[in-house]
């Protein structure tokens, strides 16, 4: 889907110097119109979910809903992320572009994200590297956010991709979201580049990546 090239890379991976830092992460507000259903049962501080890999099986609308209402807090900040509309049928090539996972509370899907091995057709270079793997679709819940579950999901996907044998870790988001970059900066992630891809959305991305094994992080 995505279908635009790089932009300037300032280092190669090998090359990247990794900083922690940054305030932690202030979620929006969630407009009613993407408020959870009422089923949805009220977060507990201690909650622990299950995060497993995505089966045939699982209700793809209700994760493409999901994902609908984790990103639409950027869209009414004017960030049109494909998650905010894509259809379902996108939503399942990304959950099987690598290992999706999905991350449910008492039977609701309340968050999810895909680890991708190397690709070696992208357009960025850093996401060709061999040693390199990315995260992609991933969201929690808005309702849910503020209970550690993004960074429990994030681990989570770490671990896998140390499974598979990655040495680094990567993302985009877009430049404007100044929250979610410094919420990946307090997790170890450091900005190295820059990607494009309008016009399926309508902003540049930030490329950041970190080690997979950067030792523990408050």
């Amino acid at each position: 889907m995505r279908r635009s090239a790089e932009r300037t890379l300032r280092s190669a991976p090998s090359k990247i110097s990794f900083e922690q830092g940054g305030p932690p992460h202030r979620p929006y507000g969630v407009p009613p119109s993407v408020r959870p259903p009422a089923r949805f049962a009220v977060p507990q501080p201690t909650m622990i979910p299950d995060i497993r890999p995505y089966r045939p099986g699982d209700d793809l609308a209700a994760i493409t809903d999901l994902i609908h209402r984790a990103y639409a807090v950027h869209l009414q900040h004017g960030l049109r992320y494909w998650g905010t509309h894509q259809p379902a049928s996108d939503t399942e090539k990304r959950l099987r572009a690598g290992v999706g996972l999905v991350m449910l509370w008492q039977g609701e899907y309340i968050g999810t994200v895909t680890v991708r091995p190397p690709q070696p057709e992208s357009s960025v270079a850093l996401y060709r590297d061999p040693t390199v793997y990315s995260l992609s679709q991933f969201c929690v819940e808005p309702r849910f956010k503020g209970q550690g579950l993004g960074r429990r999901l994030h681990d989570h996907a770490l671990a896998v991709a140390r499974e598979g044998g990655a040495r680094t870790i990567a993302l985009d988001t877009a430049q404007p979201a100044s929250a979610l970059i410094r919420l990946y900066q307090g997790w170890g992630y450091e900005v190295v580049g820059e990607c494009d891809w309008r016009p399926q959305t309508n902003y540049v991305s930030a490329l950041m990546a970190r080690p997979v094994d950067i030792g523990a992080i408050s």
